[in-house]
């Protein structure tokens, strides 16, 4: 099974924020992206919106042919913004003011009641509902038990650890977690800090249908352009589960 990417075009409109500009508009960044062979688009509308804002989730719903997925917090704020906007998915992602980027995954367990109720609610609008987690065993279960669709598992720490450091432990955990998602049911992706150098390790677990890489593919599009960089990625991945 080919694993796809979803390529996660925030940092797109990070730098257009920057100035409070028209550019870089990152829908065209997720058409460069798109015909350069991704397999969906991401972007995080965040409560702070320091970055993606509601006209840019809107207009890739109307241009893209390949699935739009947006991260956001569990909140009733966010769902009356995301809701109307019909993304083909919604992944909710932990969300604090204070921090650069996610850290760390969802505590499926601790919210288990108010995620199975907003996870009804997106299924009553015909969204597909992921949740982003630390690959453990409890995590995975609650998602099932609560009617996820999907778990994205957080891959932060690995793709965190010094050179020098022995990974096997960190891909053992995610290897366990992406087999019982598989045999619950549940679609298996992962992501987080992933680059050319450390994607082939995760990629070559045969229960993740997806990876969602941002940072690594934006930085790299500055030095080599957009669909360069989509394209080298996407060759790692084929690599890794050839």
């Amino acid at each position: 099974m080919t694993t796809h990417l979803g390529v996660n075009i925030d940092h797109v409109a990070t730098l257009r924020q920057v100035r409070s500009a028209r550019e870089p508009e990152p829908v065209a960044a997720a058409l460069l992206a798109q015909s350069a062979g991704a397999h969906g688009i991401t972007v995080h509308l965040r409560g702070d919106r320091r970055h993606i804002q509601e006209r840019d989730v809107r207009l890739l719903r109307e241009v893209l042919a390949i699935p739009l997925n947006v991260e956001c917090a569990a909140s009733p704020e966010a769902m009356k913004s995301v809701v109307p906007l019909k993304p083909n998915w919604v992944t909710f992602v932990p969300e604090t003011r204070e921090e650069l980027t996610t850290q760390g995954g969802l505590d499926v367990v601790f919210l288990q009641a108010h995620l199975r109720t907003v996870i009804r609610e997106l299924r009553t609008s015909d969204i597909r509902v992921s949740l982003f987690i630390d690959p453990q065993l409890e995590q995975v279960k609650m998602a099932s038990r609560i009617e996820a669709d999907a778990v994205e598992f957080n891959t932060g720490v690995y793709a965190d650890l010094p050179p020098g450091n022995d990974p096997g432990p960190e891909l053992d955990r995610l290897r366990e977690s992406a087999r019982l998602a598989a045999r619950l049911g549940l679609r298996v992706l992962a992501g987080h800090g992933l680059n050319l150098q450390n994607v082939a390790s995760v990629a070559a677990i045969p229960e993740v249908q997806e990876l969602n890489i941002g940072h690594s593919i934006v930085g790299r599009a500055v030095l080599v352009g957009l669909e360069r960089a989509v394209q080298e990625m996407l060759a790692a991945i084929a690599e890794a589960g050839a």
